[in-house]
């Protein structure tokens, strides 16, 4: 296929990247990155003229706003445009609108899975949008990722994504919180990963994720905390969970206190540039308050 490929950054590159391995004929876009070994276009709707499909992967509703404004009038009928930004609910279903009134089929496939999954091609997409859409970008899934499910019509991607989202930062929350108290009551970590892994506490954030260090799988933990899964953009999710949450009139008060949670973690005290695990030696070293 004839791929445009807008947002170049820590994800959208090395996704590019593995198209452009698999044979495809990408042209990219970014206002900051220039990847090496991929051929630039000056502005996002050159890089969408005369492609078969194009993907984009940016930071916010809005941008995915600006962006669908530049480059549906330039795609012809018939092609797919494939959102794999995580945004709001709202704005994927407003360029999903935009699109089709255009002629054009509209994905909207947030991914799990990191940098490294981004990189190893291994990411899990859940996807939002007709069925004729889901099936032309179905071998372009399989090459950027492991798994791809089709969650139903425009927006759906965007909900199952913030909804396992609002889960795995209160369940983070949660197991951060419990080797911490742990800590507090003599008990060792092992002992405490051995006992929680093979029982009823056990969790993605546990089991696969550990935030304590050399418990475990190899995690962020292992590594100072850089980041697989950066704690501003945890927050950046909940915060969407909670929008959605408001204009669906649905409760949900332990998503509203994760979102509180990493908001005083990320912002209130600066803490940028960490894996949303790293709450762990920010419990361990607080009182109760």
């Amino acid at each position: 296929m004839k791929i445009g490929f807008i947002g170049l950054g820590n994800m959208g590159a090395p996704m590019a990247a593995n198209l452009v391995a698999a044979g495809h004929e990408v042209v990219g876009f970014d206002t900051v990155a220039r990847p090496e070994g991929l051929p630039m276009a000056d502005h996002a709707a050159d890089a969408a003229a005369g492609a078969d499909v194009v993907i984009t992967m940016l930071p916010s509703g809005p941008i995915l706003r600006t962006v669908a404004m530049q480059i549906v009038p330039v795609m012809e009928t018939g092609t797919v445009f494939l959102d794999c930004s995580t945004v709001d609910v709202e704005s994927a279903r407003a360029v999903a609108d935009q699109a089709g009134a255009a002629g054009v089929m509209c994905l909207d496939a947030p991914v799990s899975g990191g940098i490294g999954g981004a990189a190893a091609g291994t990411l899990t997409f859940m996807v939002g949008g007709s069925d004729a859409a889901f099936e032309i970008a179905s071998p372009l899934f399989e090459i950027m990722g492991q798994k791809a499910v089709h969650c139903g019509p425009s927006g759906n991607g965007q909900a199952a994504k913030i909804c396992n989202n609002m889960i795995l930062g209160a369940t983070m929350i949660a197991t951060c919180e419990a080797f911490a108290l742990a800590d507090k009551l003599g008990l060792e970590r092992q002992a405490m990963f051995d006992v929680v892994s093979t029982s009823s506490g056990y969790s993605w954030s546990m089991n696969a994720y550990c935030p304590a260090p050399g418990i475990g799988p190899t995690s962020p933990a292992d590594n100072d905390y850089k980041p697989g899964f950066a704690s501003e953009l945890m927050l950046k999710d909940l915060r969407l969970s909670q929008q959605a949450a408001e204009g669906a009139d649905a409760d949900t008060p332990m998503g509203r206190m994760a979102r509180d949670i990493y908001a005083q973690f990320v912002e209130g005290e600066g803490r940028t540039g960490l894996d949303f695990s790293a709450l762990l030696p920010w419990f361990a070293r607080r009182g109760r308050m």
